[in-house]
């Protein structure tokens, strides 16, 4: 069953039992387009919002109802629609008014039946960072959640900006001693493949010439030239020309036998990627639970492990000839390093202060963005792929523990993610012996859980910052934000007193961060204090805190 075809299950069964479920999400919008010009405008509002985002589904003739109650009312697809539906991807334009033809970015529309008639599907593909923002009468928008919002002045600023960046793609660079023949067709065709895995996007090519347009629009050559991207893709034998920025070292790090725990892998990118991806679940502990019927649990999931890899070959500098390393050490961590580096505006550094502060701003561009593209087709319209902002959400939904970056040098950096959760015994420890203290900040209200594990986050951060390791900043951006607006209002976060406009730095109360009250216990008991037991000073010390 397709995703659309679950989507359309779902649908039948609300409207047939009069019952509701949401449907609509980042990349799914529903529509009921009658004939009005009113109604046309809001489907190219959500367009352009997928076009400038993810991409996504417009499933038309479903209308949603809020009201007296939430429910869905099938008014149908009718063939009058179509001239309409034509004209959709000729509506958009460039910030400067041009006008775009962006047809390569609409698979096949399909009509599909539906209980007694037919609905609409309209599947949208967001354009490449190049193009992006498209507009529709004069105003760009973009996806969030399940609404489509205008995209603010400064982000199209910083876009056109990137946008410059791009003519130097490292990814895009032409491979001169490499011609269109030391490309394999199939292995171009199996990425076409899974292009079509949902939909049918792409024609099967029958030789290298007829594949040429293609190959052209994807940059996988350039001229008469093969790209580094194209041989990533579908080269014959990547490592003759690129060296190793097709390989990836996978380790154990463990005290049995060093040479059966070590894999050195060499392919072209997808398949790749999911030999990295077998590795690490194949070397990880899977425990049983019971409350599931016996389900196997994983140390990490597994979706997690593939964004993982997918994120270290996505965004590594393929300018430097050096392999991704993936180091598994078990029941501690796993490392994924590779070369590349933060751009400096990423990153928010203050050393001069007592609370030091290491943090990266997330940043939804990617490096490589034609690569990146090639890599999402493993989740091409089910959602989309786990940057930055997700690692965060995963983790203070407890299911990591803190995910942090290190450096190794200018062009080379690992992303550790520890075993366990962020919330564990230590942080639990820590809440419950300032229980007093945050009860009385609380006006008397127990701490959620979704604020304990804001606290967890701040809390490890602030450790793991002086360990000199970079954690994800928390920005507004990330779905727990309104639990930090609250935990500031009561004073048991704060902003850094050096923190950036910008970028809000949040560390909690710094009576939350003393391990020790030797001056405070000192000025009650005085001299005699010096001469207590360290367990004795310890049973105080708690005491004092409660």
């Amino acid at each position: 069953m397709t995703y659309v075809d679950k989507i359309l299950t779902k649908l039948e069964h609300c409207i047939s039992t009069n019952s509701y479920q949401d449907i609509e999400t980042e990349r799914v919008e529903l529509k009921p387009v009658p004939p009005t010009g009113k109604e046309w405008d809001a489907l190219h509002h959500s367009v352009c919002a997928f076009l400038n985002s993810e991409g996504g589904i417009v499933i038309i003739g479903i209308k949603q109802v809020t009201k007296p109650e939430k429910s869905y009312q099938f008014t149908g697809y009718k063939e009058e629609y179509e001239e309409n539906i034509k004209r959709v991807p000729t509506v958009f334009s460039e910030d400067k008014g041009k006008s775009l033809d962006l047809s390569a970015y609409f698979p096949t529309f399909q009509i599909r039946e539906f209980m007694d008639g037919r609905v609409g599907v309209l599947f949208v593909e967001r354009v490449p960072e190049e193009l992006k923002y498209v507009f529709y009468q004069g105003t760009a928008y973009e996806r969030k959640i399940t609404g489509d919002h205008p995209v603010h002045e400064s982000k199209i600023k910083a876009q056109n900006e990137y946008k410059e960046e791009l003519a130097f793609a490292r990814e895009l660079r032409k491979i001169t001693e490499a011609s269109i023949n030391d490309l394999d067709l199939d292995k171009l065709n199996d990425y076409i493949h899974l292009l079509n895995k949902e939909v049918k996007i792409e024609t099967i090519k029958a030789d290298l010439v007829t594949a040429k347009p293609f190959l052209l629009r994807k940059k996988f050559i350039s001229e008469d030239n093969v790209t580094t991207l194209g041989m990533l893709v579908c080269g014959k034998h990547p490592e003759d020309f690129i060296g190793s920025r097709c390989q990836v070292d996978c380790f154990v790090d463990s005290k049995l036998n060093i040479a059966e725990n070590k894999k050195v892998l060499k392919n072209n990118i997808l398949p790749l990627m999911e030999s990295a991806v077998a590795f690490v679940y194949k070397n990880i502990q899977v425990g049983v639970t019971i409350e599931s019927r016996g389900k196997s649990i994983p140390e990490y999931p597994e979706e997690l492990i593939r964004e993982c890899v997918n994120n270290s070959l996505a965004h590594r500098d393929y300018s430097v000839d050096k392999y991704v390393n993936i180091n598994i050490i078990p029941n501690r961590k796993i490392e994924f390093r590779n070369p590349g580096a933060f751009k400096k505006s990423l990153l928010i550094e203050i050393t001069d202060h007592p609370i030091q502060v290491r943090r990266i701003i997330p940043d939804t561009k990617p490096v490589n963005p034609k690569l990146a593209d090639v890599l999402k087709v493993f989740n091409k319209w089910e959602g989309r792929g786990i940057g930055m902002a997700t690692l965060v959400n995963a983790c203070l939904d407890n299911i990591i523990d803190l995910p942090y970056y290190k450096f190794h040098s200018e062009e080379d950096l690992s992303l550790v993610i520890n075993k366990g959760r962020l919330f564990d015994e230590r942080v639990n420890s820590l809440l419950t012996s300032f229980d007093a203290f945050l009860l009385k900040l609380m006006n008397g209200e127990e701490l959620t859980t979704e604020q304990r594990l804001v606290i967890a986050y701040l809390y490890k951060s602030e450790i793991e910052n002086e360990n000199y390791h970079y954690t994800i900043l928390l920005t507004p951006d990330n779905d727990h934000f309104e639990v930090i607006k609250k935990l500031e209002k009561c004073g048991i976060i704060l902003k850094h007193p050096q923190s950036p406009t910008l970028h809000p730095i949040y560390v909690l109360n710094r009576e939350l961060m003393k391990t020790t009250y030797h001056d405070e216990l000192r000025n009650i008991f005085g001299p005699y204090y010096d001469h207590l037991k360290n367990e004795q000073k310890d049973v105080l010390r708690v005491i004092y805190q409660s």
